[in-house]
């Protein structure tokens, strides 16, 4: 049992230590190398006009709490079908409830208006 995780330890080593060493070998040899100027993620190499650590505009929060309520149900109803055949109406009744506290969730934020874009 032990030389099963001997075995699989050197080949992690080795498979690790050949990557790297491919890695360091490649950066001086390779002719389509960039300078870290014109590898900025934004802007086409330009330097970006503001930090990236800025603030968004509050609009957005709503909307992303919108997005993760409906990505928690997701979450949730997937299992839910699963075992929806094992327990029966109780999960059906247990799911109906959720989804309506959901459902009150998007009502209240279409009624204050959280849904409208200006």
């Amino acid at each position: 049992m032990l030389s099963a995780f001997l075995a699989v330890l050197v080949t992690t080593i080795a498979t690790m230590t050949i990557a790297a060493g491919l890695a360091w070998w490649q950066r001086p040899v390779d002719p389509t190398a960039t300078q870290w100027s014109t590898a900025l993620p934004m802007l086409g190499g330009h330097e970006p006009e503001t930090h990236a650590w800025n603030r968004f505009h509050i609009r957005y929060y709503p909307m992303a709490l919108v997005l993760m309520a409906f990505e928690m149900e997701m979450m949730f109803m997937y299992p839910w079908a699963v075992v929806f055949v094992e327990v029966g109406y109780r999960a059906l009744v247990e799911m109906g409830v959720f989804l309506a506290m959901l459902s009150l969730g998007v009502l209240y934020l279409w009624r204050e208006g959280g849904l409208s874009w200006q």
